[in-house]
């Protein structure tokens, strides 16, 4: 049992990102403003962030508050952050909390979910080419296939939502996607060494925390102006669950997964979100699958398997591929 925990962890994370494009897609624009979305999305994952240290603190009083304070045990603290960091968790903090959100949440807004989750998984590629530019890693023969077969599918897919055919689908929205994806992979590059520094809940708290900072003086308009009669009525579990659940609770069970199982298996469960996806989207009349969205996704999860399947070869394990992806 111990053994499946992680990759159930794994598959619970990534079936909730699954879950992420078709409910934004019920609830942005129509219930609620995308910079909206986003502030408040930050806004509840720094509650949530702040639940552990908390809890902490009220067993601490509850088990030292009939002692004298002499015999009281040390109070509990948060992890020490060294000062150099802090302007580092700030720029992730801006990075994949701001920017990548952002990015997200405006491109869902303007596209379908099933464009958009194929968009999503083109991180892994994005990464590789992050890390040859920066001089972290270098081209083989097989990552080069797989690089070009992946971007193929993408630049597809991306410009399939110019099609009249794709009614649900603009290519404004997918090239945001698509930014959104960018943005990722540099996260994952520049800030790796950072993140493994530190206990997974303290970055968790620190980018979450000061991205929420940072976001709501830009979203409380559409917070304060959202028709929460009407989404109470027609969207309000969507609107809970994209406001609640995929922020916070993923990046746990994800870092819980990265202890115990190699990267490139971990890598393998980011194909789950598409197909979840555009299942849900599709059983929910959402959207409808095109034959050539469907080729051009099998190109761009060919190149992205090729990519992954060279670190294996190679094995490479301490790849920036390894924080998977996140929302």
């Amino acid at each position: 049992m111990e053994k499946l925990r992680p990759h159930l962890a794994l598959f619970l994370c990534n079936a909730i990102w699954a879950m992420d494009f078709p409910f934004y897609s019920i609830v942005l624009p129509r219930y609620f403003g995308a910079m909206g979305m986003v502030a408040a999305s930050l806004f509840v994952a720094a509650l949530f962030s702040l639940v552990p240290l908390g809890w902490r603190w009220a067993r601490w009083y509850a088990d030292n508050r009939h002692l004298p304070v002499a015999d009281r045990s040390e109070r509990p603290r948060a992890e020490k952050v060294s000062r150099a960091d802090i302007r580092k968790l700030i720029g992730a903090a801006l990075l994949i909390g701001v920017l990548r959100k952002s990015f997200l949440m405006f491109g869902l807004s303007r596209t379908s979910p099933i464009d958009g989750s194929i968009i999503d998984t083109i991180i892994p590629i994005l990464v590789l080419v992050v890390s040859v530019l920066l001089g972290i890693d270098r081209f083989s023969r097989l990552k080069v296939v797989g690089l070009t077969m992946g971007l193929a599918g993408a630049v597809c897919v991306v410009l399939s939502g110019a099609s009249s055919v794709h009614e649900k689908a603009e290519l404004l929205g997918n090239v945001l996607i698509f930014l959104s994806a960018c943005v990722s992979a540099l996260y994952m590059v520049l800030f790796k060494r950072l993140v493994s520094k530190y206990q997974p809940i303290t970055v968790i708290r620190w980018i979450y925390c000061v991205a929420a900072v940072i976001a709501l003086p830009f979203g409380l308009p559409d917070i304060v102006h959202a028709d929460y009669a009407n989404i109470a009525h027609h969207a309000l579990f969507p609107t809970l669950f994209v406001l609640i659940v995929p922020t916070f609770f993923p990046n746990l069970l994800l870092n819980y997964g990265l202890k115990y199982v190699a990267p490139t298996v971990t890598s393998i469960y980011t194909y789950l979100q598409p197909v979840l996806a555009i299942a849900v989207s599709v059983a929910m009349g959402l959207d409808k699958l095109h034959f050539d969205t469907v080729l051009f996704a099998l190109l761009l999860f060919a190149g992205v398997g090729l990519v992954l399947r060279s670190y294996s070869v190679h094995r490479k394990p301490e790849h920036p591929l390894s924080h998977g992806s996140t929302h």
